[in-house]
């Protein structure tokens, strides 16, 4: 009995203390602290919209526009990327024959636009404004004609100044993607942020967005780089079959101009020889016949083989299915500069909050540190 009273008890007393805890936060005070420094709060609210809406004001419009395309592959193309897939997980599938695996699945197109080499590939593409029919290189518009916040230009003025005084004369010279100059460097790194690739891992659809200031250029370069993009995954894929093709191509030359030479002296011996009736000038035909018919039926074995060639290139070409195409953006995607106001209102509200109470000595028992 003595212990149960005591149980209840302990229990009593843990209550009294949840609630000491509890009554220790005083709200009163708190509203109290807070609405004796409303003044403090008008004025910091107030600067902090001014300073959020210039702030906003001075960031630029930028568009987005998306690109989707989804690769038609057959079933051993197929296979392969599972398994490719399936190793990235350390998983082990078989595959057949040695070598039939697929290099270049679509998982690892992003990483291919993320290269530096096809960033680069990027620089030459003419591009124009919406409002100006001026073309210039991507690589001078991203350069030259890329708006920045006022505070921005106010800081790079000097070191520009600077920079120009010792820059010297640039010498026109192609991009070389294996030695970069340091302005080529920085583009290649803000492209990181404009162009991206996701592929979905479930219906490995392809999706490119591409960011600019300018919409009608974000639409052209996502056109570029879905093109660019086709162009070297078909190039990949067809370089052994377009090799085999060619070189499939020069024998066949060869053995139809080797037929041709035996034919042409096989009629002329023949011509010649008509009203002959020795017994070697009929051996000699013969021969001759015989030789023609070997080299015709190489010609012909190369003639099918040439056929095959050009079927298995045009098997290993892939194709795209194009579900949405690119298209000049009709409304900005951001900044969203309601959003950065409130948040930069909230954050003001908070810190000046936080200040109060510690000034008035409520900060540490709301925090329970009292």
């Amino acid at each position: 009995m003595s212990s149960n009273l005591s149980k209840h008890t302990t229990m009593e007393e843990n209550m009294q203390n949840i609630e000491q805890e509890e009554s220790s936060i005083d709200f009163a005070a708190i509203f109290s602290a807070i609405k004796k420094h409303k003044r403090l709060y008008k004025r910091v609210i107030l600067a902090t919209s001014i300073f959020a809406v210039v702030f906003t004001l001075s960031l630029h419009n930028y568009y987005t526009c998306e690109v989707k395309l989804a690769p038609e592959l057959n079933m051993s193309r197929s296979m392969n990327s599972l398994t490719a897939m399936a190793a990235s997980f350390g998983l082990k599938m078989g595959t057949g024959a040695m070598g039939n695996t697929e290099a270049l699945y679509p998982m690892i197109y992003p990483e291919l636009i993320s290269g530096t080499d096809f960033k680069v590939s990027l620089f030459n593409v003419p591009v124009h404004k919406k409002d100006s029919t001026r073309v210039m290189t991507y690589y001078d518009y991203l350069d030259k004609e890329q708006k920045v916040p006022w505070w921005s230009t106010v800081i790079a003025a000097p070191f520009k100044l600077l920079a120009s005084l010792f820059a010297k004369e640039k010498e026109e010279k192609p991009f070389d993607a294996f030695q970069l100059t340091k302005r080529e460097a920085e583009i290649v790194k803000a492209l990181d942020k404009k162009v991206k690739c996701d592929v979905d891992n479930k219906t490995m659809v392809i999706t490119i967005d591409v960011v600019d200031q300018d919409p009608y250029i974000a639409a052209c370069m996502a056109d570029t780089v879905q093109h660019r993009l086709q162009d070297f995954i078909t190039e990949y894929r067809t370089k052994k079959s377009k090799v085999d093709l060619e070189y499939t191509r020069k024998l066949y030359g060869e053995a139809k101009t080797r037929y041709e030479k035996a034919r042409r002296i096989y009629a002329e011996y023949a011509d010649a020889n008509q009203d002959v009736i020795y017994q070697s000038a009929r051996i000699k035909l013969i021969d001759l016949e015989n030789d023609m018919q070997l080299k015709y039926n190489a010609f012909n074995s190369l003639a099918n083989q040439l056929q095959a060639a050009e079927a298995k290139v045009q098997e290993e070409t892939p194709s795209f299915t194009s579900l949405q195409t690119a298209s000049v953006p009709v409304k900005k995607s951001g900044p969203g500069r309601g959003k950065i106001c409130i948040i930069l209102v909230f954050l003001a509200f908070m810190a000046t909050t936080v200040w109060v109470l510690h000034k008035e000595n409520q900060l540490k028992p709301l925090l329970g540190l009292g």
